[in-house]
């Protein structure tokens, strides 16, 4: 996470925040920031992580900063957990997370530990280029920090669980973020990396890997790498499939916590809150078939014996011998445990 802005004020103490506050803060926004004139309740203290390499803020003008609030810009997770440190001693109770999925997951995969009693509010600008979690909560593409300051002194909020992925004996989540993916995902999301480079973000991006996803399965031969699927070893916990351990390829397991996904599919079926599954036996059958039902949310008799299989669960321990993607960044497998986190509130205009 590289997030200096040009000519921004040199790190303090806490290795690598940039707070720009009182006479700082003035001075330095005359010259090179946008400055918001609004006032912050003094009961409420915001602290604003800003991804300036995230789409939108490498494209437009330097972020809005907003008088009366905290603002660091930490250039890697180890920058992060310091601007944490720092906020959370300093009574920070409200975050304004100013990136795309990737910024929010690394935000709050590193908070639990600096916010371990109260957990601050959370408030997204969708400036990334992917922000399926914006778009679940119905945040508009053009919010900015002034627009989210403005949310979380007027109190909307709403609440998602975060899908936890957890390690061997940990003691805390190893990570937490909306949208999981193995198998086939990772070499769509592979698809996707390449799209953004064309230009086409958001539902675009999605809508493209899932066609080359397709593509590449359905023209590559019966035994291209694309069908045969990847390892897997699956034993949900919880659920209609509770205590059955699945071993053998998958073509593919997506799962989240998310009720809307980007571009209005619905993969898992009805909206619906709580973990999610959708696993898709190795050589899908009826491929051409099974997409719309798959996409739109049907439901069909024949889907389950095909191989496509939609399934809710608490807790899924799952083995991989490749990577897993979690929210649009590539993961080390092995084994690893899937649960729904505890509840986050988020700020909503």
């Amino acid at each position: 996470m590289n997030t200096r802005l040009p000519g921004a004020a040199k790190s303090d103490q806490t290795h690598g925040l940039v707070a720009f506050e009182g006479a700082q803060l003035q001075e330095r926004a005359a010259a090179r920031l946008r400055v918001a004139a609004q006032r912050v309740e003094p009961e409420v203290r915001i602290g604003v992580i800003h991804n300036i390499r995230a789409r939108h803020n490498i494209a437009s003008h330097p972020p809005l900063v907003v008088a009366g609030c905290e603002h660091a810009m930490p250039r890697s997770h180890a920058e992060l957990h310091d601007v944490l440190a720092h906020f959370a001693s300093h009574g920070v109770n409200a975050l304004v997370i100013d990136g795309g999925d990737g910024t929010v997951r690394d935000v709050l995969s590193a908070a639990p530990g600096h916010f371990p009693d109260a957990f601050p509010r959370i408030a997204i600008i969708p400036s990334g280029k992917t922000n399926a979690l914006t778009q679940d909560l119905g945040i508009p593409d053009d919010w900015t920090t002034a627009d989210a300051v403005r949310a979380v002194t007027a109190g909307h909020t709403q609440q998602r669980h975060p899908l936890e992925v957890w390690r061997p004996k940990a003691l805390r989540a190893e990570l937490r973020g909306f949208i999981f993916g193995a198998g086939a995902f990772v070499r769509a999301t592979e698809l996707a990396q390449t799209t953004h480079r064309f230009g086409a973000f958001n539902g675009l991006a999605v809508g493209l890997s899932i066609f080359g996803a397709v593509a590449q399965t359905l023209f590559g031969g019966r035994d291209n790498s694309w069908r045969r699927g990847e390892p897997m070893r699956i034993a949900p916990a919880g659920g209609p499939r509770a205590g059955e351990v699945l071993d053998g390829p998958q073509y593919m397991l997506l799962g989240s916590t998310l009720s809307r996904m980007p571009l209005g599919i619905k993969p898992f079926g009805a909206e619906r809150p709580g973990l999610k599954t959708l696993r898709i036996d190795a050589s899908p059958r009826r491929l051409v078939a099974a997409l719309p039902a798959l996409l739109g949310g049907m439901d069909r008799p024949w889907l389950a014996s095909a191989g496509y299989h939609r399934e809710d669960a608490e807790r899924i321990d799952v083995t991989l011998n490749s990577g897993f993607i979690l929210d649009g960044e590539m993961f080390e497998g092995g084994e690893i445990s899937l649960r729904q986190g505890a509840a986050i509130t988020f700020v909503v205009p």
